[in-house]
């Protein structure tokens, strides 16, 4: 058998399709301009920092050779091992070119002899330099668009370089006599860039989609609680009217029942003969039983709670086998009864289980024909539950109409109110239990009470 599933109607605004819409535009681009953000400032710092480390390197070298007076052109002891400094550095792997300004912007000396004494004007960065800033930024090698005159003959086209435009000060620090100016290719460091890049890409992309599950998943689940209390409300909507209509008709059929009732009982009084008392007894009986429905339709729509006491299952169980067998008998169909054995009383009211199942025992009997078959039976659920059954063999519930049963006011036969199954769950749940019901067309349907054991 199928089990049932409780369908929700669709609604105007549905909250997960808008969300999983706006949250995967959002997260996406706030996590692109994140890594965005944070690649360019892990290229720029790591370039920075190495320039730093180059500009300490070479400012050391020209305070130990005391060398501040080559800037000026000077050729002394002390230039000639700087200039042999200049020769070594720009050997160094990755170095296409080192050239020297003075203060007076006049390339003292280069890697490039062809440069040497030449003055280049437009030269921004070297500006900056001369005002004591020490001025990185990297760029491609182009030799087919050259930026600057001292980028000539700089190296094949195609490389990605960083240049550092390096202030040297004089003796006491105070002055810029000069601008050290190295043109790099740090191979190691742009790869090492790349795999700082290449992460911080992956961790946002990682962050965005965890981050989006975990919403979607939150906003979901908060959809099916909103839904569940949307259907909650609706239903309780639907038997506080259940409510008023039980009490307009608990006043209108009450006085015609009592009449009824009465003139049975005069009539047992009378001389009958057996046939007629039988039938007489029975029309009190259903007096009676009309009058219990009618209360306990009203009991239903009533928010307030049952009166809990222990409860004998078996005997709620036998209680309405007595009161239907007779009546079903007469239509042909077979009622059984298969009690548990051992089990322990439930949790309940006896007045109002003993309604459920009559409720139960009349919508099955409304499905079936002369043949048919209603099984009543209790067995234990788990160790804190028992379990009560009403099955049949009738045709069972179509698909289509199984995510819907428990609904007020739904109802699939021509004369009925569609409220036996909501109230039957209704009350279940006010006695801490619940009800499903599993069915397959043509092969019957079976509903279950899940009653919690008395403690």
């Amino acid at each position: 058998m199928s089990t049932l599933r409780t369908a929700y109607p669709s609604e105007h605004f549905n909250l997960v399709r808008w969300f999983a819409l706006t949250a995967l535009v959002s997260i996406a681009t706030v996590a692109a301009l994140a890594a965005w953000v944070l690649a360019n400032f892990l290229a720029d710092r790591m370039v920075r920092q190495d320039a730093e480390v180059t500009a300490g390197f070479v400012l050391s070298i020209v305070a130990t050779e005391n060398a501040y007076d080559y800037f000026d052109g000077s050729s002394g002891a002390t230039a000639q091992q700087l200039q042999e400094f200049l020769n070594h550095m720009n050997r160094m792997p990755g170095v296409l070119r080192t050239n020297v300004y003075g203060a007076d912007r006049r390339m003292v000396w280069s890697s490039d002899a062809s440069l040497i004494g030449q003055r280049f004007a437009g030269n921004d960065e070297l500006e900056e330099a001369l005002r004591a800033d020490l001025v990185v930024h990297s760029g491609l090698v182009d030799p087919a668009h050259l930026t600057k005159p001292e980028h000539q003959h700089l190296a094949q086209g195609g490389l990605r370089f960083v240049e550092s435009y390096i202030p040297v000060f004089d003796v006491h620090g105070r002055k810029v006599v000069g601008v050290v100016e190295l043109y790099k290719v740090p191979v190691d460091l742009f790869e090492a860039i790349r795999v700082g890049v290449r992460l911080i890409w992956l961790a946002a992309a990682a962050a965005g989609v965890f981050l989006y599950i975990t919403l979607f998943w939150i906003v979901r689940r908060a959809q099916r609680i909103i839904e569940a209390q949307h259907d909650k409300l609706v239903e309780s909507e639907s038997l506080a009217v259940v409510g008023e209509m039980g009490s307009a008709v608990a006043h209108g059929l009450r006085n015609p029942l009592a009449a009824i009732r009465s003139s049975a009982e005069l009539a047992q009084e009378s001389a009958l003969p057996p046939e007629a008392r039988e039938c007489t007894a029975d029309i009190v009986a259903q007096v009676d039983r009309l009058e219990g429905w009618i209360r306990h339709l009203l009991t239903y729509a009533k928010p307030a709670h049952a009166s809990l006491a222990p409860v004998d299952i078996n005997a709620v169980l036998a209680e309405s086998f007595s009161c239907f067998r007779r009546d079903l008998e007469r239509r042909g169909i077979v009622l059984r009864l298969e009690e548990g054995e051992n089990l322990p009383a439930v949790r309940g009211d006896a007045a109002v289980l003993a309604q459920m199942v009559g409720s139960l025992i009349a919508n099955a009997a409304e499905a079936l024909d002369s043949g048919g078959e209603i099984v009543l039976a209790a067995r234990r659920g788990d160790e804190k539950t028992i379990v009560a059954e009403v099955r049949d063999n009738g045709p069972g519930i179509s698909r289509d109409n199984l995510g819907l049963v428990f609904k007020p006011f739904f109802t699939s036969k021509p004369k009925g109110l569609g409220l036996g199954l909501p109230l039957v769950r209704r009350m279940a749940e006010r006695l801490g239990g619940n009800v499903d019901l599993a069915s397959e067309p043509g092969r019957g349907v079976a509903v279950r009470l899940t009653l919690q054991i008395w403690k």
